[in-house]
Parts: structure tokens; C-alpha cells; sequence
């Protein structure tokens, strides 16, 4: 009897022991502003306790600051809005941190390293928004308040290009990816010597109507193209072409094939555009039209990048939240649109 005794004494000590470790973990803990501890998604069991009820109290009360950023729109977008929370985080001296959103799309692709926020927590901050324009503003050098979610769709090199290497870092691809995307490329090359590789992204899909109807603007036409290719084909011996395009049938009626250096790459679909990025980002040089898209593949490579400019009417609403100089780095080589089919109207 006294044995039995002893164990049931035994087993209610550890069991009051655990029950003081949680209480101290989920309570007390958070309390003291410690929330990190399980705010981080995947960093404690306590996170998948919080999962599974609901009706566990987060309480946010650190003195750490967070800052995120409001993902939307698709890859390009994304990566922009990556790079300027990263920038400027770090210029502001805090912490970014990105949403699972967020996450699932570009993890896929690159081995980013920002710490991703549950969804559960962000859900229970009170964030100060921070509109952001799309290109860099000195007062986003003093940017204030504890909780900070960036909003906006930046794309401009004159938010991080000064920490170029962290985010080409960033912006690694998963391994599997690189090596299907070098695997084509040496596939296509075949027996050829010294090949450059020239990414081509044409962007039309929506574009056609947004340039013709909001923006005042054009898409790249067939001169443009030519002159663009004209210009690999003068520059280096034996250029190859490596073209990827939502709208890949205008592309194989209006690309020059004759010299046989064209190669009509992708399915042109936008729901899936890792595999087309990546061929892209693994060329030597880029010839870019318009969009986030090919301005990220052609920053990424970091080689020539003829891209298509004055695209826009002077007097398009476009340009109060574009610049062309903001846009594109100084290097690139911009080839005007020609603007004549929206003077005739």
C-alpha cells in the first residue's frame, strides 16, 4: 500500500511539474515580452499548440521591433516588395520578417532567409501601414513605430542596389531549380562553341490592355525586338536566343528566326513562371520589355540588359508613380518605343 502510495505521490509531482513549465512558457513568458519564444512560424512545439486552440491568448508585448511587408500581385511584385522590406529594415536597424504568403511562393524558388511571421500572430498585431512609392525616398531612412507592415509594389534598384550581393543572396535558387534550368541550357547549346546566352522575356497578356486603355503606353513591337537582337548579334559571335513570353505566339510571328539562333522556351503560363524565370536568370545577358518580371531576371543575371523605354505618352497618369531612371539601372541600354500607333488616335 505504502508503494502504491509512493508512485501516485511520484506521478502528481511531474505531472504539476509539466503543468508549471507550460504555464510558464504560454503565460508568464508572453507576459514579459518574450513572445518571440512561439511567434516565429516553426520555431517552438508551443507554435502547434497555438494552432491547434485557437483560444490561446497571444499577447504581442515585446519591445523587439517587427517589420513586414503586405504581399500581393505575382513573382516580380513579390520580389520587389522582398527586397525593400530587407533594405530598408536594415537600414532602420530592425528586424524584417515576411508572412507565410509570402514565403510559400518565394521559397519555392530561392533559399530566402527572412524569418517568416505566423499568420496567427500577424492576424493579432495592430500594424502601423507605410505606403511606400516606388522608388526610394529619404525619409524611408527614419521610418517610426514598433510594428511596421510596408505597403505598395516597389520595384526599384534605388532601394537596395547599394547591398547588391545580400540580395543576390537572397535571392539563390533552390538547387533543383538551377540545375533543371542549367541542364536545358546545356541541352539546347548541344555541340555548339562559346554560345552566349541572350534571356529574352516578351510581356504582353494583360499588358495589352492596361498599356493601351490606363497607361497611355505600348508594348515592345516587332522593330524593337529586332533591334534589340541586332544589337547581341553585333556584339558577340554566336549569340543564342532563349525566349519566354505570355504571349508566345505573337513572338514566333514577329521574332526574326532566320539565322536559326532563336529558341522559343516555356508554356508561356503565368500561374507557373519559376521554370521560365530561372532560364531567364541563367542566360549571360537580357533583353527585357516591360514588368517586373524580365527587370528582376535582368537584375539577377547582371550582365547587358537592353530594355524597352519612353513608353508612355508624356502626359500618361503612369508616370506619377513611375520613373524611368528609378527603374532601370544607368547601365542598361533603353531602345524608345515607338509611340506613333497611339498619336494616330
Amino acid at each position: 500500500m505504502d508503494q502504491h502510495l509512493k508512485k501516485k505521490s511520484v506521478l502528481f509531482m511531474m505531472l504539476t511539474l509539466n503543468v508549471l513549465i507550460v504555464w510558464y512558457y504560454v503565460f508568464y513568458k508572453s507576459s514579459f515580452g518574450t513572445t518571440f519564444y512561439y511567434a516565429i512560424h516553426g520555431s517552438s512545439s508551443l507554435m502547434n499548440l497555438a494552432d491547434k486552440k485557437k483560444s490561446l491568448s497571444i499577447n504581442i508585448q515585446s519591445d523587439a521591433v517587427m517589420w513586414t511587408t503586405h504581399p500581393v500581385a505575382r513573382l516580380g511584385n513579390k520580389m520587389g516588395e522582398y527586397a525593400a522590406l530587407y533594405a530598408l529594415a536594415k537600414l532602420n536597424g530592425h528586424q524584417a520578417y515576411i508572412l507565410p504568403g509570402m514565403h510559400n511562393e518565394l521559397g519555392r524558388i530561392f533559399k530566402i532567409k527572412l524569418p517568416v511571421l505566423h499568420q496567427d500572430v500577424a492576424d493579432r498585431i495592430k500594424w502601423r501601414k507605410y505606403n511606400l512609392k516606388d522608388w526610394m525616398l529619404p525619409e524611408y531612412s527614419n521610418i517610426s513605430g514598433q510594428y511596421v507592415k510596408l505597403f505598395g509594389t516597389p520595384c526599384s534598384w534605388t532601394f537596395y542596389h547599394h547591398i547588391r550581393e545580400e540580395i543576390l543572396q537572397e535571392f539563390t535558387f533552390q538547387d533543383y531549380i538551377k540545375e533543371e534550368a542549367n541542364s536545358y541550357l546545356a541541352n539546347l547549346k548541344g555541340n555548339r562553341t562559346n554560345v552566349t546566352f541572350i534571356g529574352v522575356h516578351v510581356r504582353r497578356g494583360d499588358y495589352l490592355r492596361v498599356m493601351a486603355q490606363e497607361r497611355k503606353g505600348v508594348v515592345a513591337d516587332k522593330n524593337y525586338m529586332q533591334k534589340a537582337m541586332d544589337y547581341f548579334r553585333n556584339t558577340y559571335d554566336n549569340p543564342l536566343f532563349v525566349v519566354t513570353s505570355n504571349g508566345m505566339d505573337w513572338c514566333k510571328q514577329n521574332i526574326n528566326t532566320s539565322l536559326g539562333d532563336v529558341h522559343f522556351a516555356g508554356d508561356g503560363k503565368e500561374g507557373s513562371p519559376a521554370g521560365d524565370f530561372a532560364l531567364l536568370a541563367h542566360c549571360n545577358h537580357t533583353i527585357m520589355t516591360i514588368g517586373t518580371f524580365g527587370y528582376w531576371a535582368s537584375y539577377l543575371v547582371g550582365g547587358e540588359t537592353i530594355y524597352l523605354t519612353n513608353f508612355t505618352l508624356p502626359d500618361s497618369p503612369y508616370l506619377n508613380i513611375f520613373k524611368y531612371e528609378a527603374a532601370f539601372l544607368p547601365e542598361w541600354i533603353g531602345i524608345p518605343a515607338d509611340l506613333s500607333p497611339l498619336l494616330k488616335k
